[in-house]
């Protein structure tokens, strides 16, 4: 598990205090660290352009083609003038050694793109966009200093001091490729402060153990999983818990006949099991209870699970009375979850670009519940507690990969995990065995 932060700015600062390492410190380990990785994955006849901006992001582009320079064919190609103390410190560095300037892209085996790093946050004029274009048609290794300019899509993201949150935006998905953080000359641990943010690492991951053998089904808890118009939804969930080590599941419906064709491992009721441990409802759920019977159905203390049409629904207002209760929206039903609430009235669109920040409104103003927002990287909150899941693939992008996941959380409630607990490590689990598939991409199905 790794810590997360909007900015580093003030870590740097920290460093300028404390620690009386210079702003031109940080930028030479900054710059070195990403030299050694050129020196570490390409070749001495590598071809490389370093395409620079007018700030500090350029700044470190500009030390970086000095430090390769005399070893690799370097040159440097200002997308904008430098402005910056430190972009023209440097770029007069890079002059008195020479280091070759160009004017346009030309071909090369390795191009690096530091335009502009977090701290920029207008729009990028014609004649850069057109650049950003070019360098994403050329045939070379790409890389992106600290972070991808807007529209950049890189294959390796070196991003300097600690990882930025930004860099997990669903948006960014496609645009960061792999992600190293490069030390700014001293340890990360002392460069980096506590977080309310984390990013989850696949080892972080905690399966159900089950090294007790005086057991039966009834040692693993007892998932009651409200059954709706949609009974695959439902099915899919359940299966899930069964097979995420919950010792019984049973699906509840009032319709008697609800349960013709469902598979022999699930049981089925019609009133909720005296022995339940666990609730989940939404799955598939539709029109076809009412407000009365879903009620009665959470007429309870018990953890519960909420996914899907409950998010659009009144209800939802009392749900989240409720204490141990996991919601997994994903984007637009966490939109109809904050209209219903009255927190913000936005379109899936104005979620996608702030996620989160209304992942931390809504847990602000709900903390004793834990959310997990669905998307191609999962956020996951509780009160001031915030994690993020990047292992996700579009191997998932399949109707029927929610239910499962909602199945397996509601599962590990079952058997006496946490919310929280529950939430981040049914979620890793799922990404990871999404990740561990050897057909196809393309064909993944929920049953696998």
């Amino acid at each position: 598990m790794q810590n997360l932060f909007d900015e580093v700015a003030t870590l740097d600062a920290r460093c300028y205090s404390e620690f009386f390492l210079s702003e031109d410190i940080l930028m030479e380990h900054a710059a070195e660290g990403m030299a050694a990785f050129m020196r570490e994955n390409f070749s001495k006849k590598a071809k490389i352009t370093v395409v620079v901006g007018s700030g500090n992001n350029g700044a470190d582009g500009i030390a970086l083609a000095r430090l390769l320079h005399g070893d690799y064919e370097v040159a440097l190609l200002h997308a904008k003038a430098p402005k910056s103390p430190m972009a023209l410190l440097q770029k007069k560095r890079a002059d008195a050694l020479a280091v070759p300037a160009i004017t346009q892209l030309e071909s090369c085996d390795v191009i690096v793109e530091a335009i502009v790093g977090t701290g920029f946050s207008g729009s990028f004029n014609a004649p850069i966009t057109t650049l950003i274009n070019q360098m994403n048609t050329l045939e070379a290794y790409k890389i992106a200093c600290d972070v991808p300019s807007h529209g950049f899509f890189a294959d390796t993201t070196l991003t300097m001091g600690a990882l930025k949150k930004s860099l997990f935006l669903d948006s960014q998905k496609d645009a960061v490729g792999t992600i190293k953080v490069i030390d700014l000359g001293l340890s990360r641990k002392l460069y980096e402060k506590e977080s309310s943010w984390h990013l989850l690492d696949e080892n972080d991951l905690q399966l159900p153990k089950r090294e007790k053998k005086d057991t039966h089904k009834g040692s693993f808890g007892h998932l009651a999983l409200l059954s709706g118009e949609k009974t695959g939804a439902s099915v899919l969930s359940a299966l899930a818990a069964l097979r995420f080590g919950t010792g019984l599941v049973t699906l509840v419906s009032f319709e008697k006949e609800h349960f013709l064709h469902i598979p022999h491992a699930l049981m089925y009721a019609h009133t909720l099991p005296k022995n339940a441990s666990a609730l989940a409802l939404g799955m598939g759920l539709g029109a076809e209870f009412s407000t009365n019977e879903l009620l009665n159905f959470l007429n309870n203390e018990l953890p519960l699970l909420v996914d899907a049409d409950l998010f659009h629904m009144e209800i939802i207002k009392d749900i989240l009375k409720r204490k141990n209760i996991v919601l997994t929206p994903h984007p637009r039903e966490f939109v109809a979850l904050l209209q219903r609430t009255h927190l913000a009235d936005i379109t899936v669109e104005t979620l996608q670009k702030r996620r989160f920040y209304y992942v931390e409104l809504f847990c602000q103003h709900y903390p004793h519940a834990t959310l997990l927002l669905r998307g191609a990287n999962v956020v996951i909150g509780e009160d001031k507690e915030f994690f993020i899941n990047p292992h996700g693939s579009a191997k998932l992008a399949k109707g029927g990969s929610g239910d499962v996941l909602s199945g397996l959380i509601a599962g590990l409630l079952a058997q006496g995990y946490k919310p929280l607990e529950a939430a981040i490590h049914a979620s890793l689990a799922h990404t990871k065995l999404a990740s561990d598939y050897n057909g196809a991409d393309f064909s993944l199905t929920p049953n696998d």
